[in-house]
């Protein structure tokens, strides 16, 4: 990756955990092999795995996303959606990945169907871009004021979450979250 290059992991089978964390991360470090031993991790004892689809084709849970980042002496902390994001401290936040809904589509044909897609959200050489690998590449959203706009409108749908990707001293001290909360 050169300077100045934006890292956008494609969608590919159902893998948006992994490339939602690869692009949060700028770089591949995930692969479906590194998510199913993670699986394993979490629940050795199952013949079907609750933690990605039965088919093996992914749909990893958020349990898979939590220990990758662990794995990587980082956290996710979950966020509460009844906060505003103004109450986000958002120079300790190294990331975003959001649970969203998402259209399910054969070739160019979209179903009347909707399931849950992971996405990234990242500060890359200044300016915020939206990583989904769904897009044909990364779109940028701008500074602090459009970031905070845009997840504002993501979690604005009912049945959409966010993760804060942090280091894990930030998650530890809470310092992910403005001070001047009263909340906190």
């Amino acid at each position: 990756m050169s300077e100045g290059e934006v890292f956008h992991e494609k969608q590919r089978l159902e893998l948006c955990a992994i490339h939602a964390l690869n692009n949060v991360l700028q770089e591949r470090v995930f692969t479906k092999d590194t998510a199913d031993d993670i699986c394993k991790r979490l629940a050795p004892q199952c013949v079907v795995n609750p933690h990605r689809s039965m088919l093996g084709t992914g749909n990893y849970d958020v349990n898979v996303i939590m220990a990758a980042l662990q794995s990587r002496g980082m956290a996710a902390v979950w966020w509460d959606k009844r906060r505003s994001v103004q109450c986000l401290c958002v120079e300790k936040v190294q990331g975003f990945i959001l649970n969203v809904p998402s259209r399910v589509s054969l070739g160019i044909v979209s179903l009347p169907l909707r399931r849950r897609h992971w996405l990234a959200v990242r500060q890359v050489n200044g300016p915020y871009y939206n990583l989904d690998s769904k897009l044909k590449s990364p779109v940028c959203i701008g500074g602090e004021a459009e970031l905070r706009n845009f997840l504002s409108e993501q979690l604005s749908q009912d049945v959409s979450e966010m993760l804060l990707v942090v280091q894990r001293e930030v998650e530890e001290d809470g310092t992910w979250l403005n001070s001047d909360d009263p909340r906190k």
